[in-house]
């Protein structure tokens, strides 16, 4: 099992955040959290790094299936999707979401292949679009 379901954008950095945030709210989720590595280092350790940010993304109504299922399932909420450009490659950003299907693996509880099932399909459509979008 992979740890995420990912694609490879040829733009700016900025402009495929924008398309990961609107991929996102197109399949229903919404950002909760952000985390600026770039700038978290760089104030916390003085250390550079390449832009990486981390965004929480929740369904709702996913979410809510999951706790009703197990109440732990929240250690592994919000799905994080993380966008950063590649070092090695001027002009690419890799865009990563958490594999859903590692929540029914740690979790180990059948109730939640179902919500699993529907989350991957969700995030797998949004990054599926983002790949579409740059193939146009």
């Amino acid at each position: 099992m992979t740890l995420a379901l990912s694609t490879t954008l040829h733009t700016s950095f900025p402009e495929a955040v924008e398309r990961t945030r609107t991929a996102l709210a197109e399949q229903g989720f919404g950002v909760l959290t952000e985390i600026d590595m770039k700038a978290t280092l760089k104030a916390k350790l003085g250390e550079d790094m390449e832009d990486y940010l981390i965004l929480g993304a929740c369904n709702p109504p996913l979410a809510h299936r999951a706790v009703t299922v197990d109440r732990r399932i929240g250690l592994l909420l919000p799905c994080n999707v993380v966008v950063r450009t590649d070092p090695a490659e001027p002009g690419t950003v890799l865009v990563d979401a958490m594999n859903p299907q590692m929540m029914v693996q740690v979790a180990d509880h059948p109730g939640l292949a179902e919500v699993a099932d529907d989350a991957t399909a969700a995030l797998q459509a949004a990054i599926d679009s983002l790949a579409a979008e740059t193939a146009n």
